[in-house]
This record gives C-alpha cells, structure tokens and sequence, in this order.
C-alpha cells in the first residue's frame, strides 16, 4: 500500500509539473497571438506608408512632366504663331502691291514703266518702282516653319518601371557574407577585415561586425571566456579595428548583413593570429624608488617601505589575467637581490631566447632621465643600464641640457637625433641585433650588433619620471 502511494505521489507531482508546463505553453501562445497582431499591424502600417510614399513620388514625378509637356506646348505655340501672325501681315502686303502693280500697268507705257520713269499724268513722286517692289516683306520672309509639332520627345516608355513595380515583394533576408582573407591584415596594433556577398543584393543597408580574443586556433569555440565585441552600422565591405592590445593569441571574426528589417546569418568565422610580444615589469625585483604597474613604471622619491613593496607585489600578482607564458616567470631573487642604490632599474618578466621581438615605450616629457634596452637576467643589482656587458639601451639625461646617447658595456656613443616621444625596439636574437626606431617615422636612431650569450629580458632605467 506505501509503495502504491509513493508511485501515485510521484505521478500526481509529475502531472502537476506537467501542468504548470502546460499552462506557460498556453500563456506562451496567447502572448504570441498578441504579438501576431500586433507586429501584422505594425507590419500592414508600414507596407502602405512605402506604397503612399510610391504613390506620392509618381503623382509628383507626373505633375513635373505633364508641366513639361504644357510649357513645350506653350513655346511652340508661341512661335508658331508669331510666325504665322508675319507670314499674314506679308501675304496682306503683297496683295496690295499687286494690285497696285497691275492698275500701273493698266494706265502707263510699258517701256517708260519698265525703265522706271513715271509718266507725266502721274504724281511728282512716283508710288511704285521695280525696288519698291522687290523689298516687299514677301520676299524676306522663310517658308520654313521655326519649331517641328512633332513631341516625340516627351513620349515615355515605362515598361522596365512597371516591370519593377511587379516585381515588389517583401524582403528578402540576407546571404551570409564571405570574409576575404587575401584582403585581411593584421599589423601595428590594427586588423582590417574584408568580406563579399556571395550574390549581390541592393537591399543591404548596412552590415554588423563580431570580435572576440582567443588563446585558441582553429573554428570558434562555443564556450570562450571573452565576450563578442559588436561593431554595427558598417556601410562598406571593410572595417579596420584600431587601438588593439593583443594579449592574446588569435582573435576571431564574424560578419552578418542587414537590410531595413532583418538580419542575415553570420559568415563562416574566421581566426586570426594577433602575434605580440606580450610581457609586464616585474615589481618583485625593481629598485624601490620606483612604483610598478603591469606596463608602466614611475619615479617615486618616497618608495622603501617594505609593506609598501609587498601591497605592490600582491596587487600586481591580482591583476594578473593574461594565461601565464612558459617563458614569463618571476626572476625570484628575492628582496635581497632588488635592483638598489644608483640602479634605478626594473626589468620585464618574459625571457627573450630566439626569433624576433618588438615592443614600443612612451615616456613623460618631464622625465629628468630613463633608458630603454634589453639585458640579462643576472645583471647586478648594483649594475645601471648600459654599463656593464650585460645591458644594452638608450639613455637620455635631461637634467641640464638634453643628451641622447646609446651605451653598452660602459661606453656611451652620442646620437645626433632629434629624441621622439615613442620609442621602437627591436630585438633580432638569433642575430645578434638590437635596433631602436622612432615609432612614429620607423626613423632608425640607433643599432647593436651582440652575440646573446643567453637570454634577454626588457630592461628599463627611471629616474626622476
């Protein structure tokens, strides 16, 4: 009998569930026959305020041309009526001297007539005369009609129109585009992506951009910790992304189309590599007067304190978002072997042991002195920059007058450069090249040729900024 129960339990629990599903599905249904009606309506409203507006455009399109046809009328009438106004006054003009003419010829002698000398009974001034006649205004008049009546010209054919108004419909939704990776780039912190149509379509209004950052190659995957960024409202077929920061591998790329009402499905994604050199100052070894973030590094006159220093670390060690690289590591030297006295330096935590590498430092105006280099991991912490054969950099003092140099193993070489405000270095380890660039003009300020015995790290020298 318990059993019985349990079971008659479960069903009635089963069927109340089932009911409550049952009564959301008909709130589901009743709130889309509301919807129906509502977005029919909207949908009716719309479709007769674009006939109105095609009714409108033809009714006006009409009167423009009707006053067209009345205005050439109008001007051709006119001149052809002016013409024949002329043509009446002449042919009234030559009756008259006609007449004139034979009633002459029948009272005069035709020889003395014809020699135009008016005989004697006739008046002192003789009325008519070969010249009289022949400046008639018969004789200057053009027998040619000055305008044509044929209106051809105002004739329409709107056979090809008619066809299109037949051939109105609702629209259609949008092909995916296909993004053109030929025409793709990624380079200087920037991606320009280009897609086609597959059939073209002159319905488009505008297409809706998808990016996202990835540390993994290959087809989107369907769960990403990074969200879709959306860019909307792109008119062309290209857009370019600026201001990136790639710290991460690979970024994927979808594009969907849209016309006034709809949007299309998304084009098959695409990854792309962001390839970057991506590293941040380590704060567990740097001297104490400066204060690190992850990329930046400043002066600070009050630095020391050690809790200070551990509150930094920990800081840094919570910011910490990027997937931790096998190359990237913590120098772990401990406080003891912090960079001190006159070596105001701080490194970066990523090693350099192969291929190429390139990263860019801006620096305040105002700063008294920096460098910016490259140097090994086991440099002193009593060692400067550019001082010993374990560090490689520019250095600039701007203390009393400005004085740019590029210093290894304690020798300094003067650069007679104007110093730019952001500063390219490039690292070619296998090599043995260290460059400095202008990063706004690619400008070449300076370059050493090293065999690395081992590998670098990012170094920095702050003072005073």
């Amino acid at each position: 009998q318990g059993a019985g129960q349990e079971s008659l339990r479960k069903i009635i629990t089963t069927l109340a569930v089932k009911n409550e599903e049952i009564q959301n599905f008909i709130y589901s249904l009743k709130q889309m026959i509301q919807n129906v009606e509502a977005n029919s309506t909207r949908a009716q409203e719309d479709l007769e305020a674009e006939f109105q507006s095609l009714y409108t455009l033809l009714d006006e399109l009409k009167e423009d041309m009707v006053m067209k046809i009345k205005q050439e009328r109008a001007s051709r009438t006119y001149e052809l009526q002016a013409q024949l106004t002329a043509c009446s006054k002449a042919l009234e003009s030559s009756e008259e001297l006609l007449e004139a003419a034979n009633q002459a010829l029948g009272t005069a002698n035709h020889h003395d007539f014809s020699q135009g000398v008016c005989p004697a009974p006739l008046s002192p001034v003789c009325p008519l005369s070969p010249h009289s006649v022949t400046m008639a205004p018969a004789f200057r008049l053009s027998l040619k009609a000055k305008v044509s009546d044929n209106m051809s010209h105002l004739m329409v054919d709107f056979a090809q129109e008619r066809r299109l108004l037949q051939a109105l419909a609702f629209l259609p939704v949008p092909s995916a585009p296909e993004i053109d990776l030929s025409e793709s780039l990624v380079a200087d912190n920037c991606v320009t992506l280009a897609w086609r149509m597959p059939d073209q379509d002159s319905k488009i209004d505008h297409y809706v951009l998808e990016y996202r950052r990835t540390n993994f190659e290959g087809p989107p995957r369907a769960k990403e910790d990074q969200p879709w960024m959306v860019i909307e409202g792109i008119k062309g077929t290209e857009y370019t992304l600026t201001g990136l920061k790639f710290d991460m591998k690979y970024m994927n790329f979808r594009v969907r189309a849209c016309n006034k009402a709809v949007a299309g499905e998304f084009s098959e994604p695409v990854t792309l590599e962001t390839r970057a050199f991506m590293f941040r100052l380590d704060a567990s070894t740097c001297h104490q007067n400066l204060r690190v973030e992850e990329l930046s590094v400043e002066w600070d006159a009050t630095g020391g304190k050690v809790q200070d220093v551990k509150a930094r670390e920990k800081d840094g060690k919570g910011r910490t978002a990027v997937v931790q690289s096998p190359k990237r590591m913590s120098l772990g030297r401990g406080g003891r072997d912090r960079f001190t006295a006159e070596s105001y330096t701080v490194l970066g935590d990523t090693l350099i042991d192969g291929d190429e590498h390139y990263w860019e430092v801006r620096y305040d105006k105002d700063s008294k002195a920096f460098g910016v280099g490259v140097a090994y991991r086991s440099l002193g912490k009593f060692d400067q920059l550019g001082k010993t054969s374990a560090s490689w950099c520019l250095h600039l003092n701007n203390w009393l007058q400005v004085s740019f140099s590029a210093k290894h193993n304690n020798k300094a070489k003067a650069l007679d450069v104007p110093v730019p405000d952001c500063i390219g270095v490039h690292c070619n380890f296998h090599e043995g090249f260290l460059s400095f660039y202008n990063a706004r003009t690619k400008q070449l300020l300076h370059t050493f040729k090293a065999k690395f015995s081992q590998p670098v790290l990012p170094a920095f020298m702050v003072r005073r900024g």
